[in-house]
């Protein structure tokens, strides 16, 4: 199945978001064809526990002004080292290096290509 360009769209501005925070290492993967629920995979870094906390509040407020509000968070308000924001079609991963380096999200879908973010 095709990634549909609402996904790109809503993938390209969570990102900006997280960039507006000073998020690093911004991928997005296309899992559009790989036959789970989700067709977007947003990783992100943050350096601390308050920057994941502002990386994803920034996210939220600025996916809600297009009408977008998440079906479900995981790992907020606490000493979290990965929040979680479903989506539906996209699901933002916010993680402290350390979790991402362990959990190597980008290895275990390396199969999967990457979405262009800035174009």
């Amino acid at each position: 199945m095709a990634l549909k360009p609402e996904s790109i769209s809503l993938t390209k501005k969570a990102a900006a978001a997280a960039e507006e925070k000073l998020a690093k290492d911004v991928v997005a993967l296309d899992l559009s064809n790989q036959g789970i629920l989700a067709d977007v995979f947003l990783i992100v870094t943050g350096a601390n526990d308050p920057q994941l906390e502002a990386i994803s509040t920034e996210i939220q407020l600025q996916l809600n002004k297009v009408g977008e509000k998440p079906i479900h968070r995981e790992g907020t308000g606490g000493s979290s080292q990965w929040i979680l924001l479903d989506y539906g079609d996209v699901i933002v991963h916010i993680q402290h290096p350390e979790v991402r380096e362990y959990y190597a999200l980008e290895k275990l879908w390396s199969d999967c290509p990457k979405i262009e973010l800035h174009g």
